[in-house]
């Protein structure tokens, strides 16, 4: 291996740091440090480590050398993907070991917020339940949901929920004739088809605000919003309008617009789930993902090839 570097953009999970180490000397860069400092003395990287923090051109432009970007996350819009392909630098995610992860995840947030079941463990810690019985609530038999986005999780995520006996539509990029639910190619006409919906949409300019004040109202006051995907897929003034006004019933959201900032408004509002972007967040998972970002960049090294690029930026032998 002629490894020359390999610069980490911390922070990072130890499991990160301790097996780039082992590939090549590392670099650590943290957000308060200008690059220059950190490349100072260093042999130029042909590899990036990062999770979360924004890689733009104007940061690509710093490191010529740069040959693959190995992200941790199955999102990648904090990637400048299309100034990377025009370096040709390979860009990779963390995909597949997640998939179960979320996607229970998602089955427990959406009967959270569909049986209230965060405001019934506040109403019990508050001494409430001697006074009377918590409110019933609704339910999620009879329901009727459509995903937004079926990839490898909305795939996930429509499996388990096979099992509830609920019926389940789906909105993508395109119709996959392999699958037995219903598409539909707009995503307000979903809105329109069901009572509940699940988002996992990727980020980008592309599915920004997908769900805005007429995807809410199309969705109607027996509604259920559940986003796992982007916070930037869902406008969150309008949620908060529409939840302060009875114009859908609920939420729940483990993702935000400005992270980890949610919306003040939000706070106050009991007919919302909130959750501090923990989809994936199980030891068991996390550790998963960050071994994905040490293998990735190492059979880059080894064989000019990684096991997980974006398909958009593939690059090598």
């Amino acid at each position: 291996m002629t490894a020359s570097s390999i610069l980490i953009m911390t922070p990072v999970m130890p499991r990160i740091a301790d097996g780039c180490a082992a590939l090549a000397p590392c670099i650590r860069w943290s957000a308060d440090q200008p690059l220059a400092q950190a490349l100072d003395g260093h042999p130029p990287p042909r590899a990036l480590a990062v999770t979360g923090r924004t890689v733009d051109a104007a940061l690509l432009d710093q490191l010529p050398g740069l040959e693959i970007i190995a992200n941790m996350g199955v999102g990648y819009d904090n990637v400048d993907v299309a100034a990377a392909a025009a370096r040709k630098i390979v860009v990779c995610n963390t995909p597949d070991v997640l998939t179960d992860e979320v996607a229970d995840f998602t089955l427990g947030l959406l009967l959270m917020a569909i049986r209230r079941m965060g405001a019934a463990e506040r109403f019990l810690r508050a001494g409430q339940w001697a006074k009377g019985a918590f409110p019933l609530s609704p339910t999620l038999r009879g329901r009727s949901i459509g995903i937004l986005g079926m990839g490898r999780i909305g795939k996930a995520v429509a499996q388990r929920l096979s099992g509830f006996g609920v019926a389940i539509s789906y909105f993508g990029r395109h119709r996959q004739t392999d699958l037995p639910f219903a598409y539909l190619d707009d995503p307000v006409a979903l809105a329109g088809a069901v009572d509940t919906v699940i988002s996992i949409l990727p980020g980008g300019e592309a599915t920004r605000h997908v769900i805005d004040a007429a995807f809410l109202a199309a969705l109607g006051p027996e509604g259920i919003v559940i986003n796992v995907g982007r916070g930037s897929s869902l406008d969150e003034a309008a949620l908060i309008e529409a939840l302060r006004h009875g114009v859908v019933a609920g939420a729940g959201l483990d993702v935000f617009e400005h992270e980890p900032h949610p919306a003040s408004e939000l706070l106050t509002l009991e007919n919302v789930v909130l959750m501090p972007h923990i989809g994936s967040a199980s030891q068991h998972t996390r550790a998963a993902m960050a071994q994905l970002v040490v293998d990735n960049i190492a059979s880059w090294f080894r064989d000019g090839r990684a096991l997980t690029p974006v398909p958009a930026v593939q690059v090598g032998a």
